[in-house]
């Protein structure tokens, strides 16, 4: 299609239509409305747009070429230039807005640390949070979604409801009822856009800025501390031991207290049932929260999980939050919480707030491929073949990398972490990756200056027969340290 201009093109008098025509171009470009590789209409339309001769627009384009603010493709016609920063009038100062100090703007909150090294994934990838995407039914999904969206158009226009699509909550209240034994209902359940945004609404409703005290793992999930310091929480870290975290290093002060109980993230423990219970006693004594993170507990290695602190909870005390990303895809964003009964309205309201959640179409299909049985069938694929690829990963790690390395005992999960003593993990990782092999050094998850060394690899999007060579190729990494 032609493209056009959406710019206010009133010129002067007749004799200086061109000048004036040159100049409002140019001020368009310089202030950055008309962005650097955009095409022009051509000169026709800018002249019948402008209400000037042919002549006056070619010569408008180039003066314009001639300056270096256009470029001209022949057939293809004309576009903006690209421009150094400098050349075009946008403000960058700080001081525009002097009055905000959020910590956003302050820089005081962050998602993942910033990574050792950067760019193109190796050939070897232990990437973590990653899900094996190969042998995933897209071909179903993408039927479901079809259907949803011939269903969606036969019926009146409108937002989708803030707290999820009653389907899809349905879908989940009994999946996580039959695979975590967890008793809840669609009216107990908030659908979000991943676990991010679940753990972003809690925060929204439950921190008074400057004053709540969460307590969080450490090492521990950064995304949600990044999530309860954007909400204007104060944030106690809590050591972890074997059988998870230590409830009585727990500050009295705390209101809030986060834990992975299921996978411990990053080091892969389950919280014991004596610790699960203390910890609900101890939040109990001081009418504090839980927010139970239940990461990477779909893909469990025991014949049995240990019951989910929701599932234990008699108080109300516990938001379950959970996450479609590994099971199925990270790009759907498919999240959701159960929430006590006294928060649950707020959550809706703070969902409505942050835009409704998910796309509704999307929410529907999920909640058929739920209902239809291939979630299950999906998972169970998998799990078999992460137990694959974590065997040969542990064994591998034994063979070649010896009493250099101490593996955190795990059951469940798409990543192991691995104890390096006195041994510099950024360095490692850098040579890693230059070796061909993606890892990740364990402090990235340290809250504060902990020195942590050690590696945590992710097997979700590796296969079992590439695990052997990428080993071997980070114990030469390693034996050159």
């Amino acid at each position: 299609m032609e493209p056009s201009l959406e710019l206010d093109l009133a010129l002067g008098a007749r004799g200086a239509r061109l000048a004036s025509l040159h100049a409002a171009l140019r001020d368009a470009i310089a202030s950055g409305r008309l962005a650097a590789g955009l095409r022009l209409p051509s000169t026709r339309q800018l002249a019948a747009q402008a209400g000037v001769s042919r002549n006056t627009a070619v010569a408008a384009y180039e003066l314009l070429a001639a300056e270096g603010w256009l470029e001209s493709r022949g057939a293809a016609g004309s576009f903006v230039a690209e421009l150094p920063r400098a050349a075009v009038a946008v403000s960058d100062r700080a001081s525009v807005a002097p009055w905000a100090d959020s910590r956003w703007l302050r820089g005081a909150v962050g998602g993942w640390p910033a990574p050792v090294v950067s760019g193109a994934s190796p050939a070897y990838p232990f990437r973590t949070g990653v899900p094996e995407v190969a042998g995933f039914p897209f071909d179903v999904l993408r039927r479901l979604h079809t259907r949803a969206l011939q269903a969606a158009a036969q019926m009146p226009a409108g937002y989708p409801v803030a707290q999820g699509v009653p389907a899809l909550r349905e879908a989940i209240a009994g999946h996580v009822s039959s695979s975590r034994a967890v008793a809840c209902t669609a009216a107990d359940i908030v659908i979000t856009a991943g676990a991010q945004q679940a753990f972003d609404l809690i925060a929204r409703v439950l921190v008074t800025p400057g004053h709540t005290l969460a307590a969080v793992e450490n090492p521990g999930y950064p995304p949600l501390r990044a999530a309860l310091l954007g909400a204007g929480a104060c944030l106690a870290p809590v050591p972890l031991d074997a059988q998870g975290l230590v409830v009585d290093a727990l500050p009295d002060e705390a209101r809030i207290v986060c834990v992975t109980p299921s996978h411990q993230a990053p080091l892969g423990m389950a919280m014991s049932l004596p610790r699960r219970r203390a910890l609900l006693q101890w939040a109990a004594a001081r009418q504090a929260i839980v927010i139970e993170d239940d990461y990477d507990g779909e893909f469990r290695f025991t014949a049995r999980p240990l019951d989910a602190l929701k599932t234990l909870d008699r108080d109300g005390r516990v938001f379950y939050v959970g996450t479609l990303s590994k099971s199925m895809l990270p790009a759907l964003r498919l999240g959701y919480v159960v929430a006590p009964p006294w928060a649950r309205d707020a959550l809706v309201a703070a969902q409505q707030t942050a835009g409704f959640g998910p796309p509704a179409p999307m929410q529907a299909a999920v909640a058929d491929f739920i209902a239809e049985g291939h979630l299950l069938r999906h998972v169970r694929r998998l799990r078999a073949e992460y137990g694959t690829r974590r065997r040969v990963l542990e064994q591998m790690l034994r063979r070649h990398l010896g009493d250099r390395a101490a593996i955190y005992p795990s059951i469940a999960g798409l990543h192991l972490a691995v104890a390096l003593p006195g041994v510099d993990a950024d360095e490692l990782t850098r040579r890693a990756w230059a070796a061909g092999v993606a890892v990740e050094p364990l402090s990235r998850y340290a809250f504060g200056d902990e020195v942590l060394p050690g590696l945590v690899l992710g097997y979700g999007s590796i296969s079992a027969a590439r695990i052997p060579e990428a080993v071997r190729r980070l114990a030469r990494a390693l034996g050159t340290l």
